[in-house]
């Protein structure tokens, strides 16, 4: 594959995203996503890059596996189900939400010090079921309840304050903040809200890509591995039993996958290959054939690329068409 440059940060006039899937409709193209893509070799130097991969953006929960990384750094000893819940956007099925639970008794902590907005299950059928149930929403339920529980605990571990966890300028916060600038070999952009009320730090579509690529050839056993290690053996404690992520990393050995909010996604696999993007219009409908054709493209192919790839459209209950990569 023919290495490109990416577009320097100092452009003046902004960089177009190019369209990397396309909406066909009963054989009618009726739309367009448009974003930007960056692939990463073994070397870690860029192969492909699409649109802006070097301008600052907000990689949302895919951020979540660094914040996890401070959480071991900060002392707090966690591992298996339970890290990997730390760096989750969790479904709220009902193993994800026990667990939250124990973890923070485990700590001496309760739920009602957990600063994440109440919220139903992420996952479409476990919110039905759920909601017929008669529950309602909950702070425990809300998809990033993993993490929070871990900060709170690392916190009440350290003597920090935990009324203050997700505050920018609180201990945890700002290792976080230096663990992703290690990660990702560039600065923080600019720091804003996640919507788990976290702060939120931006970084470059190849900064993103580099830090997912630093976590899978990291020394075995330090933060960042044990952090790769369990997203990897417990995929379903990362995001659901119906989630693409979780389908990439339990069929195709060593991969470490992670999707965060507005579409943005980020792979990693075990010889360092990498690769990051984000559609600009924030539709995650698309996530599927763009993550499966960007893999192909890094030289991958596996059953498990069909899977996550078909994204049918239907009329009528019918498929008439399908959201395609066009890259």
């Amino acid at each position: 594959m023919p290495k490109t440059t990416p577009p320097s940060a100092a452009t003046s006039s902004p960089v177009i995203p190019p369209v990397l899937a396309e909406v066909v409709r009963s054989g009618f193209v009726e739309g367009h996503h448009r974003g930007s893509l960056v692939l990463l070799g073994a070397d870690g130097d860029v192969q492909l890059a699409l649109g802006d991969v070097s301008s600052p953006v907000f990689p949302r929960s895919t951020n979540k596996p660094m914040q996890a990384a401070a959480v071991l750094r900060a002392g707090l000893d966690l591992s298996g189900e339970r890290l990997a819940l730390a760096a989750a956007s969790h479904s709220g099925e009902t193993f994800h939400r026990d667990l939250v639970l124990k973890m923070l008794a485990e700590h001496g902590l309760s739920p009602a010090e957990l600063q994440c907005p109440a919220d139903l299950p992420l996952d479409p059928e476990e919110a039905e079921t759920y909601l017929a149930s008669g529950a309602v929403r909950d702070r425990v339920t809300m998809n990033c309840s993993g993490k929070h529980a871990a900060m709170l605990a690392v916190c009440a571990l350290n003597g920090w304050p935990k009324e203050t966890y997700l505050d920018p300028g609180h201990p945890l916060q700002r290792l976080i903040h230096d663990g992703i600038e290690a990660a990702a070999g560039e600065p923080v952009a600019a720091v804003g809200t996640d919507g788990c009320g976290a702060p939120l730090m931006a970084i470059s579509l190849t900064g993103l890509a580099r830090a997912y690529r630093h976590f899978v050839l990291a020394p075995e056993g330090s933060p960042e591995r044990r952090v790769a290690d369990a997203m990897r053996t417990h995929p379903e404690y990362v995001a659901g039993t119906r989630r693409p992520d979780t389908w990439l990393m339990r069929e195709l050995p060593g991969a470490l996958s992670k999707m965060g909010a507005e579409a943005v996604q980020a792979v990693a696999l075990p010889d360092g290959r990498a690769l990051a993007f984000k559609i600009d219009d924030g539709s995650t409908r698309v996530l599927g054939p763009v993550l499966a054709r960007a893999l192909r493209l890094l030289g991958t192919d596996a059953p498990i690329l069909d899977r996550i790839g078909r994204a049918p459209l239907l009329g009528a209950g019918r498929e008439v068409g399908e959201i395609r990569a066009v890259i």
